[in-house]
């Protein structure tokens, strides 16, 4: 039986776990708000560099770029999967993973070699002793354009070589901050999305421009920087699901040490009044055997 001192103890080590996570809560809070933000802020320049793409597309049809050529064999398919560094976001990781290795094992099935790359520290840690990835990158504190167009720039110039004959990303789409929905997406060969592009009329927005000093230059500026926001995108996303499971399950932690400290409180109380009654007794059976 747990003796006041050490129902005592565990009542105060609850206080210390409540107070971690709700700080821990608040923190992920103002993470999550400036996620968003980041999002929010990146939408109109990869909208419009979308926009243009297809414009490009529409007026010159003659324009070829590597990226966005797709490969008449399909030997090759890369799947970068993105991740959380940190845990203590509830099944957030879980999920994404469980979601890579399903799509690994539906669309790797139509390829002759399968290769994997891992953006987040539980990623990596995951599969290094499953299928070790080729290539490997960390988050930081934050999702970064440098680290972007690093990951960019590395499976495009797979894609370009031949090594690879697509680039599919599997991560975490930011619905709510109580919803994570993972997510795989083609990036490889790259397709200008008509749904980002401006409206026409019908038959209107295919008349030839003039571009300076040369639309195959153009595209060649366009296409990896799509690229790389479709990537930074894919981080943004990922980041701000990880900031909301980590702070929905941090809401829980703390409502449940809440209810567990409540629970020993009461327990504390009863304990205490057990021991009164039973000092009580003894006092009042000592005054009558004096008696």
């Amino acid at each position: 039986m747990a003796t006041l001192r050490d129902i005592r103890r565990r009542i105060r080590s609850r206080q210390k776990t409540m107070q971690i996570t709700s700080a821990m809560r608040m923190v992920s809070a103002a993470k999550l708000r400036r996620a968003q933000d980041a999002i929010l802020a990146a939408r109109p320049f990869a909208m419009e560099i979308w926009a243009t793409m297809y414009d490009l597309g529409r007026r010159q049809p003659d324009l070829e770029h590597p990226l966005l050529k797709p490969h008449a064999a399909k030997r090759s398919i890369e799947f970068v999967v993105v991740t959380s560094d940190r845990g203590l976001c509830g099944a957030f990781n879980t999920n994404v993973l469980k979601a890579a290795q399903a799509e690994i094992a539906k669309r790797g099935a139509e390829f002759e070699q399968v290769s994997l790359a891992t953006v987040g520290r539980k990623g990596s840690d995951f599969f290094r002793r499953r299928r070790p990835p080729e290539k490997s990158w960390l988050i930081g504190n934050r999702a970064d354009p440098e680290l972007a167009r690093d990951i960019a720039q590395h499976v495009a110039s797979r894609y370009e070589s031949g090594a690879v004959d697509e680039v599919v990303f599997v991560g975490s789409e930011f619905v709510s901050a109580l919803t994570q929905q993972p997510q795989a997406i083609r990036v490889l060969p790259l397709v200008p999305e008509a749904s980002r592009a401006r409206s026409y009329e019908e038959g209107a927005g295919t008349e030839p421009f003039s571009i300076e000093p040369d639309p195959q230059q153009l595209l060649g500026a366009l296409v990896p920087l799509a690229l790389q926001f479709s990537v930074y995108r894919a981080l943004l996303e990922s980041q701000a699901g990880e900031h909301a499971a980590r702070m929905t399950a941090m809401e829980s932690a703390t409502r449940n040490a809440e209810e567990l400290i409540q629970s020993l409180t009461l327990q504390f109380n009863r304990a205490r009044q057990a021991v009164i009654t039973k000092e009580l007794v003894e006092i009042v059976s000592g005054a009558e055997a004096l008696a």
